[in-house]
């Protein structure tokens, strides 16, 4: 399982009249992978929400978006697993059936409020507008696969 984080002032996902959003805190664009279970998503939503990638008083990166009393916008985006090293178009095989995508999705957000994380979702396999202010910018990659 993939993710990619963005520290962000605000962000919201766009579906014609529905509009989701959250203030300060974290954008989550999270890909899942055949093979991928629970565990990763447990595992990815307890460091996404101790990541200390927030600033302290003193500017050093010290707290978490629990701390802040920020939000998460997770969306999932099966495109992170996305393989660009042949031809021009991305192949999508490494990524899991929406099925168990979609459960696997639904665990994590499951897995952060568990955590104590607010957090506001994308709708699965639909076609969003995601705004995003990046605050940083801080974005980082995190990989259930490279845990060990």
């Amino acid at each position: 399982m993939r993710a990619v984080v963005q520290r962000v002032r605000q962000a919201s996902v766009t579906l014609g009249e529905d509009r989701r959003a959250i203030g300060a805190g974290l954008v989550v664009l999270l890909g899942v992978r055949h093979g991928d279970a629970a565990a990763d998503a447990k595992y990815l939503a307890e460091k996404i929400a101790h990541l200390r990638i927030f600033e302290d008083a003193e500017g050093k990166l010290n707290l978490s978006v629990k701390d802040i009393g920020g939000s998460v916008l997770a969306v999932s985006n099966f495109t992170l697993y996305g393989d660009c090293r042949k031809g021009r178009r991305p192949s999508f095989t490494d990524a899991a059936p929406p099925d168990v995508a979609c459960q696997l999705y639904e665990q994590f957000v499951m897995f952060l409020q568990a955590e104590g994380v607010p957090v506001q979702t994308g709708v699965f396999q639909a076609r969003m507008l995601v705004s995003i202010d990046n605050d940083g910018p801080v974005t980082l990659l995190l990989d259930s696969e490279k845990r060990f």
